[in-house]
């Protein structure tokens, strides 16, 4: 009987530590940098994004050539010519959702202050935002908007198709975590 309570226990520790950390590895983040010229933006659906639900430390990853594009030609000179894909092949993010308290979500979006290192292209940027974080049906979901520049990444722009790019990026993610 002792054995058996003791096996129970661990167990139930066990269950309690691997509660502490959620994650998604099918994220969506769209990045958007069009202009009154051009429509320019890209998708992908397979970041991976961790979340420490104790302190409310984040990491997300993405890699560069799983963005899409309508146009083909776009994604190549994006990966070739001004992401450097093959060089810089991921960017992250790490940082903490402040004051974030996951017992206390609901099924209404909650405001959280984020803030992290963003890496891209060899370079970072400490970077603020608002996550709305709520519960839903699939585990916790976790939405968030950033406004970077390519200047802030090294990331050049050739004069010939400035105007064609905008020059502050909006960069949206969204995460189901479990």
């Amino acid at each position: 009987m002792k054995k058996l309570v003791l096996l129970l226990l661990i167990c139930a520790s066990t269950a309690s530590l691997a509660q502490d950390k959620i994650l998604t590895k099918t994220g969506k983040i769209t990045f958007e940098a069009s202009t009154a010229l051009e429509e320019i933006k890209a998708t992908t659906t397979s970041a991976t994004c961790i979340v420490n639900t104790t302190n409310g430390d984040i990491a997300c990853l993405a890699l560069q050539k799983s963005f899409r594009f309508k146009v083909a030609l776009m994604e190549e000179h994006y990966n070739e010519n001004y992401m450097e894909s093959d060089k810089f092949p991921k960017a992250t993010f790490k940082g903490n959702i402040e004051k974030f308290n996951y017992r206390a979500l609901s099924g209404s979006a909650q405001d959280f202050t984020m803030k992290g290192i963003l890496e891209m292209h060899g370079k970072t940027k400490e970077v603020t935002t608002v996550a709305k974080i709520r519960k839903v049906e699939g585990g916790t979901e976790i939405k968030a908007v950033f406004k970077v520049s390519p200047q802030d990444f090294g990331i050049e722009i050739p004069s010939v198709v400035k105007d064609k790019i905008a020059k502050t990026v909006e960069i949206t993610s969204e995460f189901v975590l479990k």
